[in-house]
């Protein structure tokens, strides 16, 4: 029997199928995408017309140490997307034990699975055990659960021991990165960076691994040469030096997360909890918000795992943000009656 589809945020197909009378356009919250992008530069006719020079991805990478704080370039690989690291990654070990740290991103579990290792879905770093690779996402998605640097310094220490490594997602860590594992990055650790969140650019598909040199040199190698197209090169250096934006971004995005969890609480069961990039909400009443969010053309994640919870990420215009108002006003007068 196939393994049950994933779920995942962005997916508007699926909205118009399942609500076709909502209003267009549609204001997709189901992502933890910025909504206010990065703007894009001109881009010369050869981005496109030839093939990407090595000195172009190296700059790249350079950028991305910089922004990241990373030991040095050598450490830093870019590539087509994070999702095709976390693909790739369980094809480095032969099969072995791991640990997925959740809930959290369901593709970590599915790709180590399956690749053939023999995985195990904890909920504390006590169930580990004597997993032979720990992957956990930090912040964590969905719930923005953050854990200390040193508590990750230490679980290394005891993979290390043990001939094991540590894998750490931080594709949210941009805007909340006081725990980043980079600057201190253990050589059996392995990090993974993504851009398209934060700069609000996922289409183009680029994200980072940063790892020991050895290991950073097998990836590139699996990756191959013109791993990241030549439109990717050009935004992502630009926008990685451009800390001011990320900076200014960041700051927006908090405030945002302030604003939008105003908005609502009083349909919460618990205090809302996430990143400056989405919010969750855990209320009883969450599948009857997620359809009538979705009659109004308001779309928000669900998830699998619990009917109870809906995630919703940043609006970016204020005429976004006068729907969500409205809906939720209309709700709540609903669940009144």
């Amino acid at each position: 029997m196939s393994e049950a589809r994933i779920w995942h945020g962005g997916d508007l197909d699926e909205a118009r199928q399942l609500f076709p009378q909502a209003p267009e356009p549609w204001i997709d919250l189901s992502t933890g995408i910025n909504p206010i992008a990065y703007p894009t530069p001109a881009l010369p006719a050869f981005s496109f017309e030839r093939l990407p020079s090595p000195t172009d991805h190296r700059d790249l990478e350079e950028a991305a140490a910089e922004a990241y704080a990373a030991q040095s370039v050598a450490n830093v690989v870019a590539a087509p997307g994070t999702q095709i690291l976390i693909s790739l990654l369980p094809t480095l070990w032969p099969r072995s034990r791991i640990a997925v740290l959740g809930p959290t991103y369901a593709e970590h579990a599915h790709a180590w699975r399956g690749a053939g290792h023999e995985v195990a879905e904890v909920s504390s770093l006590d169930e580990i055990g004597g997993a032979d690779i720990l992957v956990l996402v930090n912040p964590n998605n969905p719930d923005g659960r953050t854990l200390e640097r040193a508590v990750l310094l230490e679980e290394a220490g005891r993979l290390r021991r043990r001939g094991g490594w540590l894998v750490v997602d931080e594709a949210f860590a941009d805007f909340d990165a006081g725990e980043t594992l980079v600057p201190v990055l253990p050589d059996n650790a392995i990090v993974l960076r993504s851009f398209g969140k934060t700069y609000g650019l996922a289409g183009i598909r680029l994200g980072f691994a940063i790892a020991s040199e050895s290991m950073a040199m097998r990836l590139r190698t699996m990756l191959g040469p013109w791993a990241v197209s030549g439109p990717a090169l050009a935004i992502g250096r630009q926008a990685l030096r451009d800390r001011e934006w990320r900076q200014a971004a960041g700051t927006a995005r908090a405030g945002d997360a302030v604003r939008l969890d105003a908005l609502l609480e009083p349909v919460a069961d618990r205090p809302l909890r996430g990143t400056s990039l989405y919010r969750l909400l855990e209320s009883r009443r969450a599948p009857d918000l997620f359809v009538h969010l979705g009659h109004r053309g308001i779309w928000v994640r669900r998830f699998q795992h619990d009917s109870e919870l809906l995630r919703f990420g940043m609006p970016g215009t204020e005429a976004a943000w006068k729907r969500i108002v409205d809906a939720l006003g209309t709700f709540a007068v609903t669940q009144k009656a």
